[in-house]
């Protein structure tokens, strides 16, 4: 097994992916797969891009999923794409990786180090003698990123400012990135750079907020931007889908809040980016 590799995605590989969605438009998915051989050998240069989802019990968020792997799967269609869970959906990651054989590169649809990139893949891996796997970097942080949530805050009602009293109105917006929250310390450093990603962008303080680990909660940094002066303060869902943690996100808001990634293009392609470093890591 090839050790995980942290690095973000690079311009050439950006653009050449670019390319590929320019090319090919998306395509709906039709709720069912292909029948597939019990056994899938892949060779050295084109192993398997295995999703790796967190899995909820929120049907909406298995269906936005289940999108994005189609906007994958319609840029790439040469690639087998599959898509595995580590809980609470099937199929499982075991149980994916079972039905292969060779390189397979596994894409944690994941915004942050944690224990699930750094210690549950790596052993999931492990575990499966016939691959020879490599692990890519969690999605976060990116640039790709902080452009798809600018446009879900703009779908929620931000706007940019035009006028000199727009301006100085906007001097008193703020943001909160909404996130899962973990324990890892490496996580937090993670959502505090995608934070400062989004502040350069929106040129407004971004304060990060957590829902289920991690200080402080949603709500704590709701009210201490409202402490600070601020009178707007926009909640910008840094989820991967809807579920839980973006529902109880929203609800410690007090003003807009915008919906979480996503099955966007960018996410896709920033998916891709990650396949092809890994790939052409393990190649090399």
């Amino acid at each position: 097994m090839t050790p995980p590799a942290w690095t973000s995605s690079s311009s050439d590989l950006l653009t050449e992916i670019s390319q590929q969605f320019t090319a090919r438009s998306a395509v709906s998915w039709s709720g069912r797969s292909a029948a597939r051989p019990a056994l899938v050998v892949h060779s050295a240069r084109r192993p398997a891009l295995v999703l790796v989802a967190h899995g909820s019990r929120d049907p909406a968020a298995l269906t936005e999923i289940r999108r994005l792997l189609a906007l994958l799967r319609a840029a790439r269609p040469e690639l087998d794409i599959r898509l595995a869970h580590l809980g609470l959906n099937a199929p499982l990651l075991p149980e994916v990786l079972a039905e292969l054989a060779g390189p397979v590169v596994l894409v944690p649809l994941l915004l942050g180090r944690g224990y699930h990139v750094k210690v549950d893949l790596p052993a999931v891996l492990a575990a499966a003698p016939q691959v020879s796997g490599t692990v890519t970097a969690p999605l976060g942080p990116d640039g790709l990123l902080t452009d798809v949530l600018h446009e879900r805050l703009l779908e929620a009602g931000w706007a940019e400012p035009a006028t000199v009293r727009e301006r100085q109105r906007h001097g008193r917006d703020a943001v909160v990135l909404a996130a899962s929250g973990s324990r890892d310390p490496d996580a937090a450093a993670d959502t505090e750079a995608q934070a400062r990603l989004l502040a350069k962008r929106l040129h407004v303080p971004v304060v990060a907020g957590y829902v289920a680990a991690g200080s402080p909660s949603v709500a704590e940094a709701v009210a201490g931007l409202s402490a600070r002066g601020y009178r707007r303060i926009a909640v910008a869902g840094y989820f991967t889908a809807p579920g839980d943690f973006a529902r109880l996100a929203a609800a410690a808001g007090d003003w807009l809040t915008s919906a979480p990634l996503g099955a966007h293009e960018l996410m896709a392609r920033l998916v891709l980016a990650r396949y092809e470093h890994s790939r052409l890591r393990a190649a090399a």
